[in-house]
């Protein structure tokens, strides 16, 4: 499956960074970029469960592909669902089932530094937008 312009954008910026700390700043870039959600779309509807920041996520199918939005109170989830929206948005709800969430931050370079927590709540992400495209 070949990977959106965003994600492949995200992947050659991800491995031509120099360490760990130059891939902090980028993540944190890439949270900034994310456009805020609307005071409406933060409801208890729009919260994802499973997660210790919280996170809210909105989805729309447009001509068969999925397009979502996210917001995180946290700095660095923002930044790591911002990665993890340029993977997914643009894809088919076929194909959202077939995204493998370890192995798209292991080629970010990113693995490392996902704590358990982190990569429960990311994976409770990826749960919830398979929910939605149901």
């Amino acid at each position: 499956m070949s990977l959106p312009a965003d994600a492949a954008a995200a992947l050659q910026v991800f491995r031509d960074a120099s360490g760990w700390e130059q891939r902090a700043r980028l993540l944190m870039q890439w949270g900034e970029r994310l456009p805020p959600l609307s005071d409406a779309d933060k409801c208890e509807t729009n919260l994802v469960s499973g997660c210790e920041s919280q996170v809210w996520l909105v989805g729309q199918l447009q001509d068969g592909q999925w397009q979502f939005s996210a917001s995180s109170d946290a700095r660095l989830i923002r930044g790591l669902v911002a990665l993890l929206l340029a993977r997914v948005n643009g894809l088919s709800a076929a194909e959202l089932q077939q995204v493998d969430l370890p192995g798209w931050f292991n080629q970010l370079g990113l693995s490392r530094q996902l704590s358990p927590s982190r990569s429960n709540g990311l994976n409770a992400v990826l749960k919830r937008m398979r929910e939605l495209t149901q």
